[in-house]
């Protein structure tokens, strides 16, 4: 098994809802560590450049808007198979469609204020890190 890292971000209406705990004990439940984190305001340019990949489709404004609505808690989670095992946890994008027990089924309201954002694969986890976070920050 592969040791990984994977960017994890605890969206605005999880932060609203003062859920960073309980989402956060999830992860570290399932092996993985939290090896660097910080509660930032993202403005809505800076969400439209992280989520630039998404600039044609049509949630696109929604999205960077709904980002930059609140406080956002951006982290690097490490372990084995971090990417797939954060996925896992977070559970489907839509939270009706999110097996029972994972972070989407339990606290997400709806398909776009869905509590997590979690990294696809390893390019995208390493450059969505890097647009958080400086080496010096990663403490693993």
């Amino acid at each position: 098994m592969a040791i990984e890292r994977t960017l994890s971000i605890i969206k605005p209406d999880a932060t609203r809802r003062n859920l960073t705990g309980k989402i956060n004990a999830k992860f570290e439940d399932a092996g993985l560590r939290i090896i660097a984190q910080k509660r930032i305001q993202l403005t809505e340019a800076q969400a439209g450049k992280f989520y630039e990949v998404h600039k044609e489709r049509p949630f696109y404004g929604e999205l960077c808007e709904f980002m930059a609505s609140a406080p956002v808690v951006v982290q690097v989670l490490e372990g084995e198979n971090a990417i797939a095992k954060n996925r896992e946890v977070m559970g489907a994008t839509n939270p009706a469609d999110a097996a029972p027990g994972t972070v989407r089924a339990e606290f997400a309201e709806s398909v776009g204020e869905n509590s997590v954002h979690g990294s696809d694969a390893p390019e995208t986890a390493a450059e969505e890190i890097a647009f958080y976070f400086s080496g010096l920050e990663l403490v693993g």
